[in-house]
Parts: structure tokens; C-alpha cells; sequence
């Protein structure tokens, strides 16, 4: 009798088949500058072990090495979409989509995160910060910040943003022994925290409504839900959105946001300005435009509403500001980018009013549009105060006063982002991208919102040329000869943050000859 060979029962062939099912490959390009970034914080922070104190500095130069090699990564993604981590079954719906939307918004964090870099390199040493954590939690940030908006299921969505956060927690409080350090922090922290417990029951009321986690799978889950679990759904979109609103920093989830800027180290409260909300902003737009979008009639007056309330507390709260109050500067940003952020609400809620996948389209790219315009310009008028901080530790309004006399290029500069910011010239790009928000208000059928943005702009102005004029005034009490070049801005300031204020200004300008340009694009579609 012949025996007959052993061979692999039912069951073992079935396991074997499924293992192989679930085995991809993995597209390092498209993951390239998230990856980038974490080896960088990685590198530093092992560096940080052998360098001597008087070597340090190089951990900064490394950290800006490491930023821009992240962002130069972004190049040769530019000829199409790509996409990993995608179910085998369907390879349609992946985890990881390196599209347009994502790597615009991957620009604006990592250009952002190595403006704040070049900021910070002074600022460790002045404030005797620990370097290797310093580093190591800046480029942590930007890493979760680059990963999210190529998210495209609600796990790696929640896992990016909290990488994103966490490290920001340590970095305001890196002050130790700072009482104001310390409660901007924890005020920050709690905050956060609220918000994401809120947010993960929302993702959790989702999942059990819909049995997925994919954003595509979950828009045509919701339009199709079990009537008993009808509720559940709507629950989970509502918690959703709201965790999402403490994010952004909208009313009436933005109470941390002046202390924590007061109280964070200059730099951070920059990086916190620009590539928190761009963290924010990018995870409210995934989710209302790719998960959500069967509930538009109810998340697009929500978010209209909010838009209103955030950028009307934000100019109220700046227009209190006392000029002669400490850190009354910093505050009277940190209240900007509150209003700002109301802006930057605009075209989302016009998004839920669209009527076609174009409408949706356009109005997710004004919104990207108005956050690299606002990114460049308010991360420059941060350099400029970190400049005046040097000199000024209590960085008051009233210290600005004459800051032309002394300073020139630094109050020229400063003069040119503040108007960025209020949308007057020469500050073209910041009057293209409000009015490209109004049209997309307009457009959508929301002109009381409309209204309510050019009452606010109004309002905005009075402070933004308070401040603009105070620059050239002449100094309270003195007489000032004015220094010329660059020895006017760097006499107290360092390489590094020159630079800094540098590249802010030359993208402010170049943004402003070409604003077209920004629209174009930042208007990849999502859909």
C-alpha cells in the first residue's frame, strides 16, 4: 500500500490563504515625510545623549535638517495620488491617501514646524530649555501633525491627533519652575484630554452604527442605518464634531487659548497657532466632507453658527486689550487666531450647503487657501514678537511703540503682516483669501453669515492698524536714531530667527504677486 503524502488539511489551507490575504506592501514614498519627521525626533533625541552642553545647538540644526528633508519628501508626490495600507478585499479603501488635499495641508505643517524650528533655536538657549526634549517633542508634533490629513479611517484619524497633541502638552510646560508655564499646560492639557474622550465616544457611536472605521465606508453606512440605531448614528456625528471644535479652537471651546499662548514659550505658542489649528481644521474637514456628508444639513448650520460666535468673541476679547498689560501682545494674537479661526470656519459650513462635489471642492480649498495665507503671515508676526521679547520680556503693545526708530526691517515686516492679517494692502494675500471666503459664504446661499464676517473684518481693522501705527510712531519719551540693515534686526536677535522673519515675509510677498496661485492649489478635490 502506497502511503499517501501529508498535505495541509482544510482548515491549515484556509489560515495559510487568509495570512497571505492580509500581507501588503507598504508605499514608503507616500509615508515618507510623516516618517521623516518621527526619525528625526528620534535622532535627537539619541544625539542629545552623547553631545556635550556646548554642542547642543547643533540639535537644532539637525531638527531644521530633519524638517526640511520632510518637506522636500513632498516632491516627487506631486504627480498623483497615492495610497497604502488599503483593505485587501477592497483596495479602494485604504488607511493612508497622499492626494492633493493631504499634501498641501503636509506642507503648511512641516513649512510651518521649520519656521517655529528656526525660531526656537535662540529661545532653548535663552529660556535653558532641555534641547534633546525639546527637539524630540517638536518633531514628534509635527510628525502626528503631517500624518493626519492622509488619514482616511477614523483609528488612524484619532492616532494621529493625539500624537499631534501630546508632545504640544510637554512643550508649553517645558518652563520648569514657571507658574505661568505650569497653568497653561494643565489648562491645555485638560482641555484636550475633555476633547478627545468626547471625540472617541463619538468615533465609538459611529463604529457601532456603521461596522467601519474607513471614512468612505462610513459616508454610505450613515445613509442606510439600522432605524434602531438611528439615534446612535446621530449621537456619534454630533460628539464628533464636537471634539473636533475644541480643537479648532472655536467658541465656546476656545477658553485655553489665551493662557496657554501667554504662558507657552513664544515659539510654541507660534507653532500652536498655526500647525495646531491646521491639525484641527484638516481632521473637521476629513470627517464632515468624507464621513459625513449624509448629515450636511445638520453639521453645515452648526458650523455656520459656530463661524459667527468664534470670530466675534475673538475680536471683542482683542479689542479689550490693554496696551500696557503684560504679555498684552501675545494675548492680542492668541484672541486673533480665535477670529481667524472663525474664518477659517466659513467655507466648511458653505461646504455643507454645496450641491455638487465642485461646490464641496471649492469651498474646502478656500478654506486651505485662507490657513497657508494666515500660516505664513501669523507665524512672521510671532518671529517679530520673539524678537521684541528678547529685549522685552513683558512683550506689552506699548513696547512696540517706536519700534521703526530701532528696528526698521523688523517693524517693516511686522507692519506688513499685520495688514496681511487684517486683508488691506499691500497685503494681497490676505485680501484674496477673505474674499475668497466671502464668495464661498455668498455662493452657498449664506449671506447673513457673509455679513457677519465684513462686520468683523471692520472690527479687526481698528486693532490691527492700532498696533501697525504704534510701529512708527516715535519712542514715549526719547529720541531715537534709526540703525539701517540687517544690524536693525539682528542687533538683539539671532541668524536663525532673522531668518526666520525672512522667509515669513519673502512667502508674504510672493503670495501676494500671485494669489491665484494659492486657490489653484489648495482646490484638490477630496471627493
Amino acid at each position: 500500500m502506497t502511503p499517501i503524502a501529508p498535505g495541509p488539511t482544510g482548515l491549515a489551507a484556509d489560515s495559510t490563504a487568509l495570512a497571505g490575504s492580509l500581507v501588503q506592501s507598504v508605499d514608503w514614498l507616500a509615508i515618507a515625510p510623516p516618517t521623516i519627521a518621527a526619525v528625526a525626533a528620534l535622532v535627537c533625541l539619541v544625539a542629545d545623549l552623547f553631545l556635550p552642553e556646548r554642542r547642543k545647538p547643533l540639535l537644532g540644526w539637525l531638527a531644521v535638517g530633519g524638517l526640511a528633508l520632510a518637506a522636500l519628501s513632498l516632491l516627487p508626490l506631486l504627480d498623483g495620488d497615492r495610497a497604502t495600507f488599503c483593505l485587501t478585499a477592497d483596495a479602494d479603501v485604504c488607511s493612508y491617501t497622499a492626494d492633493s488635499f493631504a499634501l498641501v495641508i503636509q506642507f503648511l505643517v512641516l513649512g510651518g514646524a521649520l519656521l517655529t524650528a528656526l525660531l526656537s533655536i535662540s529661545n532653548v538657549a535663552d529660556l535653558k530649555l532641555p534641547a534633546g526634549e525639546f527637539w524630540f517633542l517638536l518633531l514628534s508634533s509635527a510628525a502626528g501633525a503631517a500624518l493626519l490629513p492622509a488619514s482616511r479611517d477614523l483609528a488612524t484619524l484619532v492616532i494621529a491627533l493625539e500624537v499631534a497633541s501630546l508632545p504640544a502638552f510637554a512643550l508649553v510646560g517645558l518652563r520648569r519652575g514657571d507658574r505661568l508655564s505650569s497653568e497653561a499646560a494643565l489648562k491645555f492639557f485638560l482641555s484636550s484630554v475633555t476633547a478627545t474622550a468626547v471625540m472617541l465616544l463619538g468615533v465609538s457611536f459611529v463604529y457601532a452604527a456603521t461596522g467601519s472605521l474607513h471614512l468612505s465606508r462610513i459616508a454610505g453606512g450613515l445613509t442606510h442605518v439600522d432605524p434602531r440605531l438611528d439615534t446612535l448614528a446621530q449621537a456619534g456625528v454630533v460628539l464628533t464634531l464636537v471634539g473636533f471644535a475644541f480643537k479648532t479652537a472655536a467658541v465656546p471651546f476656545h477658553f485655553w487659548v489665551p493662557d496657554t499662548y501667554v504662558g507657552a514659550p513664544v515659539p510654541v505658542a507660534a507653532y500652536l497657532s498655526v500647525v495646531g489649528k491646521a491639525v484641527g481644521f484638516s481632521g473637521l474637514i476629513l470627517v464632515t466632507v468624507l464621513a459625513f456628508p449624509s448629515y450636511a444639513e445638520v453639521w453645515g448650520p452648526v458650523i455656520a453658527v459656530l463661524a459667527a460666535l468664534t470670530m466675534t468673541a475673538g475680536n471683542a476679547a482683542a479689542l479689550r486689550q490693554r496696551p500696557e498689560r503684560a504679555f498684552s501682545a501675545v494675548r492680542l494674537l492668541a484672541w486673533s487666531s480665535v477670529a481667524q479661526a472663525g474664518y477659517l470656519l466659513v467655507p466648511i459650513a458653505a461646504a455643507g450647503y454645496g450641491d455638487s462635489a465642485k461646490d464641496v471642492s471649492h469651498a474646502v480649498g478656500s478654506t486651505v487657501a485662507y490657513a497657508l495665507m494666515y500660516a505664513a503671515v501669523n507665524l512672521g508676526a510671532f518671529a517679530v514678537a520673539a524678537l521684541v521679547a528678547r529685549t522685552s520680556p513683558g512683550n506689552r503693545l506699548t513696547d512696540y511703540r517706536g519700534l521703526y526708530a530701532t528696528r526698521p526691517a523688523a517693524a517693516l515686516a511686522l507692519g506688513f503682516f499685520l495688514l496681511c492679517l487684517a486683508g488691506l494692502p499691500p497685503g494681497v494675500i490676505g485680501l484674496f483669501a477673505k474674499v475668497t471666503v466671502f464668495s464661498a459664504a455668498v455662493d452657498a446661499g449664506l449671506g447673513w453669515l457673509a455679513v457677519v464676517m465684513a462686520v468683523n473684518v471692520v472690527i479687526a481693522l481698528y486693532y490691527y492698524l492700532q498696533w501697525t501705527a504704534a510701529l512708527f510712531r516715535a519712542p514715549a519719551g526719547e529720541t531715537a536714531t534709526a540703525p539701517t540693515g540687517e544690524a536693525a534686526l539682528t542687533r538683539t536677535g539671532s541668524r536663525p530667527l532673522t531668518a526666520a522673519i525672512g522667509l515669513a515675509a519673502v512667502l508674504g510677498v510672493v503670495l501676494s504677486g500671485a494669489p491665484q496661485l494659492v486657490l489653484r492649489f489648495a482646490s484638490g478635490s477630496l471627493l
